[in-house]
């Protein structure tokens, strides 16, 4: 069986995130590289979204982008702007499509559908697959989303929803998300934060239907695209093995109290590229300790209080939009920090420090 000088398990955001950084960087002209990847095919299947704090690579596969933004809770709604940090929105489909354009030119790059048809004896390992264990005291934010395209123009292209509270919560924390791509076409999702206990929330379809007709009153509309997902919101299992690194979620990319990881997952790109040289030594890369620290202590109040996490973002954002944007995005300061910080309710945080 051949060997391979890295071996990329996954070939998903992460894994072709740091086969394009390695390949364009040159750090493949002289190394050989293994992508596994079960897949038949790639095609769009996934919405990834983000505020740009930082550059990247994919700026070409962003479907669109936009500078305003609100977020509601019932009879209350909130308009800010982003001009500094846009929300931009990659379509998988064109980041799939472009990377592989560019690797397959590479001849030192292969593809294979399972591990088991290398060797792997001498190969440095990157992974992205997950290992979680099953809980059902963990948490999760699961999803669905559909494009739609409506008859009428309906949507302003110009702002999009970060968060509608004004939904039934069901003892859990709910809400709906619209990214208008066009006036008559959107990514409508609906978005769970909960330990996925109860199947009821998971009737993605029926929440969907009803959101867009009696909460949007759009009667004419086709479904062009669906997704669905679930993202942990704790940390995978780790264990430190030789020659081997996690990366994507799996590696500690997902930033809990949000979910974001696209951003996370370019930087760590980046640092792997930066010091393949020295891979087998590198220091773990990791989102900065008072993030993890202060998203322990968010998910212990959401997972306590789940009826009062509505009025809890929406404080949030009574700061600055420029603030929660960085802090959101790991990117604050100490006084950025302490701005977020003193929007919260002081006694239930206080009280999560000690559950």
């Amino acid at each position: 069986m051949k060997e391979f000088d890295y071996v990329i398990i996954g070939g998903g955001c992460a894994g072709l995130s740091l086969a394009y950084e390695l390949e364009i960087h040159e750090k493949l002209k002289n190394k050989t590289l293994a992508i596994i990847e079960p897949r038949e095919e790639y095609k769009r299947d996934k919405t990834w979204s983000f505020w740009k704090v930082i550059p990247h690579n994919f700026d070409d596969c962003v479907k669109k982008s936009w500078e305003n933004f609100s977020i509601n809770i019932p009879g209350k709604t909130n308009y800010l702007e982003c001009k500094n940090f846009p929300y931009q929105s990659v379509d998988s489909g064109l980041f799939y499509k472009k990377i592989n354009n560019r690797i397959k030119e590479n001849k030192n790059i292969s593809f294979f559908r399972d591990i088991s048809e290398i060797n792997t004896k001498n190969s440095f390992i990157f992974n992205s697959v997950t290992e979680t264990k099953k809980n059902h005291l963990n948490l999760w934010q699961h999803f669905c989303g559909v494009e739609i395209k409506t008859e009428n123009n309906f949507f302003d292209e110009e702002i999009f929803n970060l968060m509608d509270f004004d939904c039934e919560q069901r003892e859990s924390v709910h809400f709906f998300y619209t990214l208008p791509y066009s006036k008559n076409k959107a990514l409508i999702e609906t978005t769970w934060l909960s330990k996925m206990n109860d199947n009821s929330q998971k009737d993605y379809d029926n929440q969907i239907k009803e959101y867009i007709e009696k909460h949007l009153k759009i009667k004419n509309y086709e479904i062009t695209y669906k997704e669905e997902g679930a993202i942990p919101l704790f940390y995978p299992l780790y264990k430190k093995e030789k020659n081997k690194i996690n990366i994507g979620t799996a590696g500690g990319m997902t930033r809990l109290s949000t979910g974001y990881t696209f951003l996370n997952i370019q930087e760590h790109s980046k640092y792997l590229r930066e010091n393949i040289e020295n891979i087998s030594t590198l220091k773990k890369f990791e989102i900065n300790r008072k993030y993890q620290f202060l998203d322990d202590i968010f998910l212990r109040v959401l997972n306590k209080n789940p009826g009062k996490m509505s009025n809890i973002f929406f404080s949030m954002f009574n700061t600055s939009p420029k603030t929660v944007i960085k802090f959101l995005s790991n990117k604050s300061n100490f006084f950025e920090d302490l701005k977020i910080i003193l929007q919260m309710p002081k006694l239930t945080f206080i009280k999560a420090l000690f559950y």
